[in-house]
């Protein structure tokens, strides 16, 4: 019989093949569900990508789980105050967390558990957040059915590991397929119902829907990422604040950005998509978080496309033009060029280098 241990060093060795190889996000879910699935012992699993800089999901890849309620795990994320959300696991820094931990194994303490969860027939769930470089990648929840028990410290602690390899193999994955940059083109319009539900489209945005379709799009008849913003754009407006846009990147590698704007300021009401490709200060951060550039590498670097001179950045970070130049040579290392030039021209263009070193 084979030990627990060797078990779980199999796992991993397998997640590090995957993180080192070069496949697009479902490739990764798809091949990393059978590595996981008797090690975790979950019974259903629902994968999402998401916007690298904000963490915000913007794609669903389930095979296990009807959608016909994902309405309600929409409202449930954004509105509900309850434990073990996936900002809340990304803020601690432990990658994973189970509701039974969270919850001190009264279960039924978490909103999720008592209006989703338990209805749908499961138990304990799992969560973990895929980051890499700065930037989170994508994230998953991991259902098991309530004769198998709560999970395991040893199963949330084999989570936490493998959510890292994951976040690299998502991470590599942005660097593949990238295409010329976009011609220049005008945004385009959709328009959501109160429910979230398509109402019209123009005629550009009903050529780029297919660009975004994922799972959800049979229940709502447009892709997660453009609920996920109308959403969010709602429970920005309830509480005061300014919505957040929403990076989603299309099937040919093109990035874009969704913004949401409620017909009439209600958080009740329709709410209009724009649809737009990514500038090069949209996509910054997450070609930058491509890259696995450190916290003071990117403030560098921005200083990089600022077109300031490196005794100007030294100055400006309170340190040496020798310390800059050291994280010149780490940042151009990083982005596979040889200068100045070469790393500006390649961020303007938002277009990454094809491989990754």
């Amino acid at each position: 019989m084979i030990s627990r241990r060797a078990v779980e060093r199999q796992v991993i060795s397998d997640l590090r093949d995957l993180a080192g190889a070069e496949l697009t996000a479902a490739q990764v879910f798809r091949q990393a569900d059978p590595v996981l699935r008797d090690a975790l012992g979950f019974d259903a699993v629902c994968w999402h990508t998401t916007d690298p800089a904000t963490g915000l999901v913007n794609s669903v890849l389930t095979e296990d789980l009807r959608l016909d309620d994902f309405h309600q795990a929409v409202q449930l994320e954004i509105w509900g105050d309850d434990t073990a959300r996936f900002p809340e696991i990304r803020l601690s820094g432990r990658g994973a967390d189970t509701l039974s931990r969270a919850t001190g194994g009264v279960l039924r303490r978490s909103l999720r558990f008592r209006e989703q969860i338990a209805p749908a027939g499961f138990g304990d769930e799992l969560r973990a957040v895929f980051d890499a470089g700065g930037g989170m990648w994508g994230c998953a929840a991991f259902m098991r059915a309530p004769d198998r028990g709560p999970y395991r410290p040893g199963e949330l602690a084999l989570a936490q590991r493998a959510a890292r390899y994951l976040g690299v193999a998502l991470q590599r994955g942005q660097l593949l397929r990238s295409p010329a940059p976009p011609a220049p083109m005008p945004p385009a319009v959709v328009l959501l119902g109160p429910d979230n539900h398509l109402v019209s489209a123009d005629e550009r945005a009903e050529r780029l829907l297919g660009e975004f379709t994922d799972d959800s799009a049979s229940i709502f008849t447009v892709p997660t990422s453009f609920v996920m913003v109308a959403e969010q754009a709602r429970g920005a407006v309830a509480g005061g604040r300014t919505p957040p846009p929403l990076r989603v990147r299309g099937r040919d590698g093109t990035w874009f950005v969704l913004h949401a704007s409620l017909m009439g300021g209600k958080a009740d009401g329709a709410s209009a998509v724009v649809i737009a490709p990514a500038s090069p200060a949209d996509i910054m951060p997450v070609v930058f978080a491509s890259y696995g550039l450190t916290p003071r590498e990117r403030e560098v670097a921005v200083r990089v496309v600022q077109g300031r001179a490196t005794e100007d950045i030294a100055q400006a970070l309170c340190t040496t033009a020798l310390t800059v130049q050291d994280h010149l040579k780490s940042i151009f290392t990083k982005a596979g060029v040889r200068s100045r030039r070469e790393f500006v021209a390649q961020l303007l263009t938002a277009h990454p280098p094809e491989v990754w070193t």
